[in-house]
Order: structure tokens, then C-alpha cells, then sequence
């Protein structure tokens, strides 16, 4: 293994090469995911089958990443451990193309959440051991544009793989998209293991689990505190989506409700990749707490202006840019932050229960938020999220 020192600029190789591997990465997740609902449907999978396959790998990947994220605090190096997580990523998408029925697809999507798991803590303890403290905004923004860059290309590209097939889309169609994963995916392992150079960093071979958790410093348990009650409140933004056409089709129609309401996701995504970076160098500048905490109530606004509820496309086009840029606050400073709070022994860790924590809290966010939904009506559901997203706000203004 290479030995590094540590950087003097915030670009270096190993951001570069971090980046792309999670640009590689998300591309061919990306495009398995975009075609995946359509190959479940005409295999004759049951309704609630996608459901399930993204429940149970998402519960697999929160639970690896925190035992991931301590077991590279234990060893020497951290890099094989990411490499191997982003080839069982990889590789898994390009599985589908062999499955028959729905829980060989679920084994498969496991499989790869298993390793989205293995790499994610480790990954982001790596970058931020790359950089300067001062410059971890701009790396973690910079990575997260790359991430959402491959994110937005992938759908791209299996939609114009569709397109090339004139209408006659049949099964097949949707196995030559899973064969065509194994591109970006396998690109994605070889980016981080030729790219990314660690520094040799002293082991803990003797801290177990719960020495470990102990370690974490108080500030950071505090700040989980913050980064949990947002979470709990955080619905995963397809409910816009689907808010968006019940709101637009009593103007537009049914068909163009949904195409617009796509649009507006588009626009999104756009704003997510788009403000990463200037998010995370702002946070450089005036402090990662103040941005993150700005972020938190943002999202706070969005949710107001949700139950607010004006049917226009102009009005909603605006909320779903807010969506997107809160959203790079925050996936690009709860990463960025926690190195700050957290000694170099147990970064590892600390991010394992980080990302545990955020998966929990999309979690109960999703059954709440739809809860509230579906048995009162949305406006109810968009209330529950404000109060947690500012409950969150302060506390993570209280960081010190």
C-alpha cells in the first residue's frame, strides 16, 4: 500500500478518484433501478415485491455500514474493504439479467446493498483523511456532485437504451440494461482501487464494539441527536412527486400532471448535483454547522410551502428546487461535520453509527409521513416533517 501525507489543497487524487468511483457507481445502479419496477411487473412479480426487495436491502446496508465502519478502525488499511463493497455493488445489477422470479432479484439486490454497506463509512473516513480540515466541505460537496452526476445519468441511459428498441420493449429489453450495468459498476471498483492512495494510519485492534461506541465523543452523540430527529422526518421525496400530480391533474389531466410532475423532479435532481459544491465551499467559509443547520430549516420551508399547497406548476417548480438544495446540505455536511467531531481511532465507527442512525430515521420517516398521509391527509404528514425538521435545526445549531 502506498504511503501518502496528507495533502495540502482539498483536490487531490484521492477526491478526484473517490468521486468518480461513486459517479461509476451510482450511474449503473442507477440505470438497474430506473428499469427495475417495469422487469418485476413482467415477470409477474406481486405489487408489494418491489416494496420488499428495497426494504430489505436498505436494512442490510444500514446494519453493514456500522459494522464496516468499526472493522476499518481495526485494521491497518481501509481501502480493500471500499474496493470489495464497490465490486459486490457493481456486480450484483448485472445479476438481474439471470433472475426468473422476484426473491432471486431481492438475493441479488442484498447482495449489492451488502457491499453499498461495506464501502460507504469507509469511503467517507477516507475522504476525510484526504483533505485538510478546513477544505472537508469542499471534498464531501465535490463527492456528492459526482455521486448525483451518475445518479442523473443512469435513468438517462436506460431510457435511451429503451428508446433504441422502437416500443418493443419485452423482458429482454430490460436483462441487455442489467448486462450493460456491469460497465459503470466494475469501472467504479477499478476508479477507487488505481486512483485512491491511503495513508497508513495506526490500527485498533483491541477496541471491540462497544469500546468503540464508547470512545465516540459526547459532541458527536449530541449531534446524532440532531442528525436523528431530521431524519425522522426526512420522507423520501417521491411522495412530491406524487403529491405534484394529485395537485396538477384536475387543471392538466392525468397524462400531463405526470409528465410535468417529472419534470419537476428532473429539476430536482439538478439542483441537488448542481448545489453540492457550492454548499460545501460555503460551509468551508462560514462554518459547517451554520450551513447544515440552514440546511435542516430549509427543508423546514419546503414543508410549509407543501401545505400551503398552490396548484401551480411555476409554485411547485420552486419547491422542488428547495428539496434539491436542502438535500445537498445535507448529505454533503452530516458528512463533513462528523469528521470534525470525531477522532481519527474512531472515524470509522463514528460514520458506521452515522449512516445506521440515517437509515433508521428514513425508516420511520417513510412509515410516519405515509401513515399521516394516507389516514388524515398530506398536509398532516408535510406538518409532522416541519416540526422535526426545525426540532433538528436547533439542535445541530447547539454543536459545539
Amino acid at each position: 500500500m502506498d504511503e501518502q501525507p496528507q495533502p495540502a489543497r482539498w483536490f487531490n487524487r484521492n477526491v478526484a478518484g473517490m468521486a468518480l468511483a461513486s459517479f461509476f457507481s451510482d450511474a449503473g445502479h442507477e440505470m438497474a433501478t430506473a428499469v427495475l419496477p417495469m422487469f418485476l411487473i413482467a415477470i409477474g412479480a406481486p405489487a408489494f415485491a418491489l416494496g420488499t426487495i428495497e426494504g430489505v436491502a436498505d436494512a442490510v446496508s444500514s446494519f453493514v455500514k456500522l459494522g464496516a465502519g468499526w472493522f476499518s478502525d481495526r485494521v491497518e488499511h481501509r481501502k480493500p474493504i471500499a474496493v470489495t463493497g464497490y465490486f459486490l455493488t457493481g456486480i450484483t445489477t448485472g445479476l438481474f439479467a439471470l433472475a426468473v422470479t422476484w426473491p432471486q432479484v431481492l438475493l441479488a439486490r442484498t447482495a449489492g446493498w451488502f457491499g453499498r454497506g461495506m464501502r460507504g463509512p469507509v469511503r467517507d473516513a477516507m475522504l476525510a483523511e484526504s483533505v485538510p480540515a478546513e477544505a472537508r466541505g469542499r471534498a464531501f460537496g465535490f463527492h456528492r456532485m459526482g455521486d448525483t452526476l451518475g445518479a442523473i445519468i443512469g435513468p438517462v441511459i436506460a431510457l435511451l437504451l429503451v428508446s433504441l428498441v422502437n416500443g418493443q420493449v419485452s423482458t429482454t429489453t430490460y436483462r441487455i440494461i442489467f448486462v450493460v450495468t456491469l460497465i459503470p459498476g466494475l469501472l467504479s471498483a477499478f476508479a477507487f482501487w488505481f486512483f485512491v492512495k491511503e495513508k497508513r494510519r495506526k490500527p485498533n485492534h483491541d477496541n471491540g464494539l462497544l469500546t468503540s461506541f464508547k470512545l465516540l465523543p459526547r459532541k458527536f452523540r449530541f449531534y446524532l441527536v440532531g442528525v436523528g430527529l431530521f431524519g425522522m422526518g426526512d420522507f423520501a421525496h417521491s411522495l412530491l412527486t406524487l403529491q405534484a400530480v394529485q395537485m396538477l391533474t384536475p387543471a392538466l389531466g392525468a397524462a400531463e400532471a405526470g409528465q410535468v410532475a417529472i419534470m419537476l423532479y428532473v429539476i430536482h435532481n439538478v439542483l441537488y448535483a448542481g448545489m453540492a459544491f457550492p454548499i460545501g465551499a460555503l460551509a468551508d467559509r462560514v462554518g459547517k454547522r451554520e450551513v447544515l443547520a440552514g440546511g435542516y430549516a430549509l427543508a423546514a420551508v419546503m414543508g410549509l410551502g407543501w401545505i400551503i399547497a398552490v396548484p401551480s406548476a411555476w409554485y411547485l417548480a420552486v419547491l422542488f428546487a428547495i428539496g434539491g438544495a436542502f438535500i445537498a446540505a445535507e448529505d454533503t455536511l452530516e458528512g463533513a461535520l462528523a469528521a470534525d467531531l470525531l477522532p481519527e481511532e474512531v472515524r470509522g465507527t463514528g460514520y458506521g453509527v452515522l449512516a445506521t442512525v440515517n437509515g433508521l430515521g428514513d425508516f420511520v420517516s417513510s412509515i410516519v409521513v405515509g401513515l399521516l398521509w394516507t389516514i388524515f391527509a398530506p398536509a398532516v404528514g408535510f406538518a409532522y416533517s416541519v416540526i422535526l425538521s426545525v426540532a433538528g435545526a436547533i439542535m445541530i445549531w447547539r454543536v459545539r
